[in-house]
């Protein structure tokens, strides 16, 4: 594994590892501090000096523990990248590699984008696991059979294109949609990878900008475009829309179906549970700190998944962390488009239990758009239930390419 990574990845991977071994002793060292300001003010201002020198040593003393810690992790990132071969393939060029960075980079891909830019994923098209440049050569050589007709796939938290094969492999593989579209309706699929810990706006102007280069560079004319989204994906397919759009892009004239598979148009219920977890322990100074290690980091990307958050507006100028308040603005589907929505729950039926547990990660009621408050303007012939089935199988299943197609030939 470490011959296929270059040595910049390495050593990045070893920072985070150092890091995310000393951050326990971090988060003592805050509740400390928090349990003896708390202290020290009863005490008042007699106990002043005593403070200034209990601050100083315990700045010092976990100080010193949190550098033992990082020390032998770090001084073995740099051993480890000193014999990495020069011109080694990048970590996300293989399977493994690139699954591996596709959680690392849900869980904190903004922090990665900051912090670690070699590690953080772009947004690409991708072709056999390697980038596809979006330019009229590459996508010739790597699309020889290019139709008209293009699907776009886009994958949902955590993932990468290699999740639309899930059920592809093994003793009895299914294949995948995009195999199935190209083979009965002569559609050309396309995968994209992209970084899921960012801001689903973010992703979406990237997303909306990509396929403008791509149907731009297309090896044939472009007549349909397709736009299907897993999970987030389809978030970020509503606000590639909404963007492209906006910035006057020709693709969106080509824009024909887009279909939202699970994906929560009005929030998650485990990242609504997550805020308020987090925001409950940081009421008190003593417990904040437990609250910043096990909730508050995740990234902006699940933070996103709160109430679906698809454009700029929903978020910005607000605390991430606020409790609880839904900002989303509603954002209006493409006229020449057509939506779709198709929603999982582990029940036969989507009423019940069905309703409360959805299909392990997402509620029908979200999945489909039909809140309380808030509704996504989904036509009634446009949406599809499938019973019995979690959040994971929408990504290959024989009932929902049966629905997508249906949904094409119509």
């Amino acid at each position: 594994m470490l011959c296929a990574m270059r040595k910049t990845e390495i050593r990045s991977l070893s920072e985070i590892a150092a890091g995310s071994l000393a951050q326990p002793g971090v988060t003592a060292r805050e509740v400390h501090s928090a349990v003896a300001g708390r202290v020290f003010e009863k005490l008042g201002s007699l106990a002043a000096p005593v403070r200034i020198v209990h601050d100083g040593v315990s700045r010092a003393s976990y100080g010193a523990v949190a550098g033992a810690l990082r020390a032998p992790v770090r001084t073995g990132g740099r051993l480890i990248a000193e014999r990495a071969r020069e011109g080694s393939d990048a970590l996300a060029d293989s399977l493994p590699g690139g699954l591996a960075l596709g959680a690392l980079n849900g869980i904190a891909g903004d922090r990665l984008a900051r912090d670690h830019p070699d590690l953080a994923l772009g947004l690409t098209v991708r072709r056999r696991g390697r980038e596809v440049p979006l330019d009229p050569d590459a996508l010739a050589e790597a699309f020889p059979e290019a139709t008209p007709r293009i699907a776009v796939f886009i994958h949902g938290l955590c993932g990468t294109e290699d999740t639309w094969r899930l059920g592809s492999r093994g003793a009895n593989p299914s294949p995948t949609y995009g195999a199935r579209l190209r083979d009965d309706l002569g559609i050309t699929p396309v995968y994209v990878r992209y970084n899921t810990g960012l801001r689903v706006s973010d992703n979406g102007r990237e997303l909306a900008a990509a396929v403008e280069r791509l149907a731009t560079s297309w090896p044939v004319d472009v007549a349909e475009i397709a736009l299907i989204g897993h999970s987030m994906g389809g978030l970020v397919a509503r606000s590639a829309c909404h963007y492209g759009k906006g910035d006057d892009h020709e693709w969106t004239e080509s824009l024909r179906h887009v279909f939202c598979l699970g994906t929560p148009h009005l929030g998650a219920p485990l990242e609504r549970a997550a805020n308020v977890a987090g925001w409950a322990l940081a009421r008190l100074p003593e417990s904040r700190p437990f609250g910043d290690l096990f909730f508050n980091r995740r990234s902006v990307g699940i933070k996103d998944l709160r109430f679906g958050n698809c454009v700029e507006e929903d978020w910005c100028d607000c605390d991430p962390d606020e409790f609880l308040r839904d900002r989303c603005r509603e954002v209006p589907f493409l006229p020449n488009a057509t939506y779709y929505f198709v929603g999982a729950t582990l029940t036969k039926r989507p009423d019940g239990l069905g309703r409360l547990f959805g299909d392990l990660l997402v509620q029908y009621p979200s999945a489909s758009g039909s809140g309380r408050r808030r509704r996504i303007p989904f036509e009634v012939e446009n949406g599809h239930h499938l019973g019995g089935a979690h959040h994971l199988r929408l990504l290959n299943h024989p009932d929902v390419y049966a629905q997508i197609r249906k949904w094409i030939e119509r």
